[in-house]
């Protein structure tokens, strides 16, 4: 008589594995098909958007007349720049604040560490609306400035409970040996814990940069000067509303007018503001594996 095995120790059927991979196939498509119809419209022609009814599945003569025209402009190159400033920024602030709480409320002997806990919890259970932020940032003379978009949203608190959580399954035998060698708490954030933490602190960044990246609401809020914009809000806007990159109406950018070459244009506006979390991706992704693969575990 064999052994009974749990459920998801046994070998799946082959009509099992047959219908996962069709599964698989089905979501990947999903995936990669709106994206690629987004790149082969901003490639084509007009002549081929009109004839396709305004998509284009594969450009039969590809240009980067729409990508020419989009960064000749000066708007959207400067958005990149700006969006990449305060990404960068961010970040790292983002990071410094999290790693630093998350390390104080992890440890036991913190005396604060119990109703620091509960505020940061009942953050996380009611946030704040839109009108309070906006009246805590303009309190702070944080209006029009780039700091308007990332102090509000420094610290995650889904983040901070993520990293929290990793502090606490480090052993605490490492944190024992380190306060016999005399180790400061400083001393033992930097050369013990962050080297154990990096998977999860790629996660946590990776988190954090898309956040920065793909806001807009904030900047159109907090931003009067629309050349302070980032990627994020200038797309938007230009895609939406069929605003110009150069103040006008969209149309006036192409010199025949024609809807179809504004589709490539906006199209490769969009291009232009996903890419760089694509490219910057593949960098972490052996880290944000372990990371999410390591708090699976540890949960």
């Amino acid at each position: 008589m064999r052994d009974e095995r749990p459920a998801w120790q046994e070998k799946p059927r082959a009509v099992t594995r047959a219908l996962k991979a069709v599964a698989l196939a089905l979501v990947v498509l999903l995936v990669l098909v709106p994206f690629l119809v987004v790149i082969s419209t901003s490639l084509a022609s007009p002549g081929q958007i009109a004839e396709n009814g305004g998509w284009v599945l594969w450009p039969e003569s590809p240009t980067l007349r729409a990508y020419r025209e989009v960064l000749s402009g000066g708007v959207v190159t400067r958005a990149v720049a700006v969006s990449v400033g305060i990404t960068v920024t961010g970040t790292l602030i983002s990071l410094f604040g999290t790693v630093t709480l998350a390390y104080a409320l992890a440890r036991p002997h913190f005396r604060a560490r119990r109703p620091l806990v509960l505020a940061v919890l009942f953050t996380f259970l009611f946030p704040t609306g839109m009108l309070p932020g906006y009246l805590v940032v303009k309190e702070l003379n944080l209006l029009d400035t780039y700091g308007a978009l990332i102090l509000p949203v420094a610290i995650n608190v889904f983040n901070l409970v993520v990293v929290r959580g990793f502090f606490q399954n480090i052993p605490e035998e490492l944190y024992e040996a380190a306060r016999i060698d005399g180790a400061s708490e400083l001393h033992t954030l930097l050369r013990i814990v962050l080297p154990l933490s990096k998977a999860v602190l790629a996660v946590v960044g990776l988190f954090y940069a898309v956040s920065y990246w793909n806001s807009f609401f904030s900047a159109i809020l907090y931003l009067n000067d629309a050349t302070k914009w980032p990627v994020q809000a200038v797309l938007q806007l230009y895609v939406t509303q069929g605003a110009s990159l150069s103040g006008t109406t969209a149309g006036t950018i192409d010199e025949s007018g024609s809807a179809q070459a504004l589709q490539a244009t906006q199209m490769a506006v969009v291009v232009i503001a996903t890419v760089p979390v694509l490219l910057a991706y593949p960098f972490v992704q052996r880290h944000f594996t372990k990371g999410v693969l390591t708090g699976a575990i540890k949960s």
